[in-house]
């Protein structure tokens, strides 16, 4: 079995962060989420992935290199126009050849990984196996309507007046039946070769396509509030672990990670957070669900419920919450507390006194 990771997205909802970092770079408790991705393909027992790329390539290959960190075996794969997922099957099909396949979006976090899902494919083997979730308002998703054996009867992309409130997940794996149904079908409306069309012709043609409820959490990673959802959800998740410096007149809560090289001098740390390698908190309080990157310089500040990328700086801030700063911003304080800020790479915010 071989993986299809699809990272080829401009990640438009996530500006100004993805004019200069690919979506599924951004990090979610200092770890991108493809790392989370390539994570949970191998511990499905799936070694060799093809990665799909477009905008950003570089900066994907640059983060990933051969695979070897994550005991994988890389192959890049571009798709030159964003021309939809199933487009993206037929572009790796030479990668692919006739074995069978998960195909797994860069950008979907699923904390409790994909290894039952692969597994019970491998002991049905049907054309293809889905993977959904319930959710309040199918309308945003994919849908999918299944028959009492949870066979797949019928996919909807996004239907304005959904008959399930089953969404589709971004993981599905296939046998190479499904070349046959991207060669068969033709660009939607959007102009976009649609994997759902792909699923639905399988369907047509009573081809055995099943799907399972994923019970974890799960979050497509399109958005800052998503991304902040799920840094919260990762961080609570973490042990507690100081690799770093932390002095005597410093406070550490449970669940803090403070990695190595890092520094904690004089500060408080409510966990869950973590202090990434090389970073200074100085003078300052971080609440729960703070993820600081490699390199930050925390001082006289108090952040709390954010994300900052790696080189960002605060200082001076009486209370920044539910903010993501990019590589490099620097943030300067004022006179009053209670700022969220959203800003990309190498920004500079001064914030009145």
């Amino acid at each position: 079995m071989k993986a299809l990771v699809l990272a080829g997205g401009s990640g438009t909802r996530l500006r100004p962060f993805s004019h200069s970092l690919p979506k599924q770079l951004i990090p979610v408790a200092n770890r991108a989420v493809l790392s989370y991705v390539l994570g949970n393909v191998h511990a499905a027992g799936v070694t060799d992935v093809g990665i799909i790329v477009s905008n950003g390539a570089e900066a994907i290959r640059q983060a990933l290199g051969d695979g070897a960190d994550h005991g994988l075996r890389l192959t890049y794969l571009t798709q030159p126009q964003p021309l939809g997922l199933a487009h993206a099957v037929r572009v790796a099909r030479p990668f692919l050849g006739v074995d069978d396949f998960v195909v797994y979006l860069g950008d979907n976090m699923l904390a409790d990984g994909i290894a039952e899902t692969v597994a019970r494919f491998r002991r049905d083997r049907p054309a293809a196996h889905l993977v959904v979730q319930k959710v309040a308002d199918p309308r945003a998703f994919g849908v999918v309507e299944l028959d009492a054996q949870a066979r797949v009867r019928r996919l909807v992309e996004k239907p304005p007046e959904p008959r399930s409130d089953l969404a589709l997940v971004g993981v599905y794996v296939f046998t190479a039946a499904l070349h046959a149904a991207v060669d068969a079908i033709t660009p939607s409306a959007r102009g976009e070769l649609e994997l759902t069309d792909a699923v639905q012709w399988l369907v047509d043609r009573g081809a055995d396509v099943r799907a399972d409820e994923y019970a974890g959490f799960w979050k497509d990673v399109g958005t800052v509030a998503d991304v902040l959802e799920c840094n919260r959800y990762v961080l609570g998740g973490q042990r507690g672990r100081i690799d770093g410096r932390v002095d005597t007149h410093s406070t550490i809560g449970p669940g803090v990670v403070v990695e190595t090289g890092a520094r904690v001098v004089r500060s408080r740390i409510q966990g869950p957070a973590i202090v990434g390698a090389g970073a200074l908190v100085e003078d300052s309080l971080l609440g729960p669900h703070t993820a600081v990157g490699a390199g930050c310089r925390v001082q006289g500040s108090e952040v709390a419920d954010s994300v900052l990328l790696d080189g960002a700086s605060v200082t001076a801030v009486l209370r920044l919450a539910g903010s993501i700063l990019g590589r490099g911003a620097v943030v300067t304080g004022g006179g009053s507390a209670g700022h969220r800020l959203v800003l990309g790479d190498h920004g500079a915010v001064t914030l009145d006194p």
